[in-house]
């Protein structure tokens, strides 16, 4: 009988693994190498000689360490070392990272001087002295806004408004070959600076925000708010790294957003209407449904119009030939650039997000078709399967199981539940087997498998999710979240999927190392504990 490697199991409960390690190990050591290692304060000296044991060696009862494979097998397995976890339990309002203090090199030169302030050549000359490296990480840290208007001016030529001192452009360049680009000194320094929340808002409007500074992509779509608040630009990105081009959405320059904390509902909503008219549209042309002349953005009501035809364009009998038939979302929040030369993260500006279509199939050298990647593709696949070893609809099951949780550790006491927040038709929730130690997933409850498939009641219920998602990450520290969406292919027969959203943090003690390439996620936190704590931070900025 084909086996399935999920936790979700038929009868709705969680399947956790539990290894309770205890060895024999025969020692194979030539010689012992004994050493001092130092001494403590009233002297007593601390050796090595425990690392050079006589015997073989026998280990009674190491850690214990829960596996859990993930709900969708294509996503690994997580592992969570007990004695981690087991403190965090114990203080789970401890999991968070502490905000990190003011950093000035400038302020702190002054305070430990000793001869009051220095003056503006000098700051330049100090900050001219700093090792590339040094200066990267200054970009990265400092919380100074008169040291990061003077490091921009180290990074590219601006120019100033010659009454106000006020930075109203960049300077510009031709090369050889007569093709203009923006007078840049120092890529690395640019970008770090220009997604620090601290720079002064008219640097980070003259180097990254005015229409036009990122380069000659076109401006496809707008959404303004009723009370002009919230302004959202969509940009087209033609030469993309996603094939067939893909299309960005980001906070105008007027409504510049660099924390989910200054992100509103209307932000959200704004930037995930463009996303959805986008995606709307595009399927509009290749059904052939007609579309205003008028060049304006869509109106909820008619948006939802819209999408009612749509879908009763895809249920005729027999189905459209779609060319291209699924969406793909994304989110890069937060930017980090180490001093070593590895970027951490991919955000070119904090509140964006990337949309796309998927084409249905791709031709071969040979001219043949093959299917074109979806990641959503994969779910639809387990599910199937699902249904075919247990009999049940796998999302159903996994909802059961959300609901019927138990602790990972299997005590009494604690939090036991894994939902955060909850309607008619959506789940947000901590997942049971996190890919990441703080990944946060969005669920629809109902068989809804793509934002065709989800009416206005469905798509406000995900744009506000999707908010407290990142607002709820960003309060404990995250400042690094990778979110993706999980959706099902237009022209799909498959009733049992549900759009999915995961969030996924990038911690700064957890890199990706050989385990994570394995598909084994390591994690020192039970997800129950974890979920007690996001919801209290909830109810912080509720």
């Amino acid at each position: 009988m084909m086996s399935l490697r999920s936790c979700v199991g038929k009868d709705a409960q969680f399947i956790v693994g539990v290894h309770k390690p205890c060895f024999d190990v025969k020692n194979l050591r030539n010689q012992d190498y004994f050493a001092s290692l130092g001494q403590l304060e009233d002297g007593t000296v601390i050796d090595n000689r425990v690392n050079f044991p006589e015997e073989d060696l026998h280990e009674a009862g190491a850690d214990i360490i829960y596996e859990i494979a993930n709900p969708f097998p294509f996503r690994g397995t997580t592992y969570i070392n007990s004695a981690w976890a087991d403190i965090k339990a114990a203080c789970p309002d401890d999991i968070r990272i502490s905000k990190p203090k003011p950093c000035s090199l400038l302020q702190n030169f002054e305070q430990s001087g000793g001869a009051g302030s220095i003056g503006i050549k000098d700051k330049r000359a100090l900050l001219d002295m700093l090792p590339h490296p040094l200066c990267i990480a200054l970009a990265q840290a400092s919380t100074d806004p008169e040291e990061l208007m003077l490091l921009s001016k180290k990074s590219c030529r601006i120019l100033f408004d010659p009454e106000t001192l006020t930075p109203v452009g960049i300077g510009y360049k031709k090369d050889r070959h007569n093709r203009i680009s923006p007078d840049i000194h120092d890529h690395e320094l640019f970008e770090v600076l220009v997604n620090n929340r601290y720079l002064p808002d008219d640097y980070k409007n003259t180097m990254v925000l005015k229409p036009g500074v990122q380069g000659s992509n076109e401006i496809t779509g707008e959404y303004r708010s009723e009370d002009g608040n919230t302004h959202v630009f969509e940009y087209l990105r033609r030469n993309s790294y996603i094939p067939w081009g893909h299309f960005a959405s980001n906070m105008a320059n007027d409504a510049i957003r660099y924390s989910t904390h200054d992100l509103s509902l209307d932000d959200m909503k704004g930037i995930r209407h463009l996303y959805y008219q986008r995606a709307f549209v595009r399927l509009a042309s290749e059904l052939g449904v007609s579309l205003p002349d008028k060049r304006a953005c869509f109106t909820p009501i008619a948006l939802e119009t819209l999408r009612e035809t749509l879908q009763t364009k895809l249920k005729q009998t027999p189905g459209p030939a779609l060319k291209f038939d699924n969406t793909l979302w994304g989110w890069n929040f937060g930017y980090g650039y180490a001093q070593s030369g590895h970027r951490l993260h991919a955000s070119h500006q904090m509140i964006h997000q990337q949309n796309a279509m998927v084409p249905k199939h791709v031709k071969t050298r040979s001219g043949q078709n093959i299917p074109s990647f979806s990641c959503g593709d994969l779910v639809g696949d387990f599910t199937r399967q699902y249904r075919t070893v247990t009999g049940k609809k796998f999302f159903s099951t996994y909802l059961a199981a959300i609901q019927n949780n138990t602790r990972t550790d299997g005590s009494t006491k604690g939090e036991s539940s894994l939902v955060l927040v909850e309607d008619d038709h959506i789940i947000l929730f901590v997942p049971k087997a996190q890919i990441s130690e703080w990944e946060l997933q969005i669920m629809a409850k109902t068989a809804c498998g793509n934002i065709i498939e989800a009416d206005q009641n469905l798509r406000n219920s995900l744009d506000n999710a999707i908010l407290m998602a990142v607002k709820t990450l960003e309060s404990l520290g995250a400042d690094l979240v990778t979110a993706i969406e999980f959706s099902k292919r237009f022209d799909s027969t498959n009733s049992d999927q549900h759009l999915l959203y995961s969030f996924i943090p990038r911690l700064p003690y957890a890199p990706d190392t050989f385990s994570e390439a394995q598909l084994r996620w390591i994690s020192g936190c039970y997800p129950e504990d974890f979920a007690h704590t996001c919801r209290m931070a909830i109810k912080q900025f509720k």
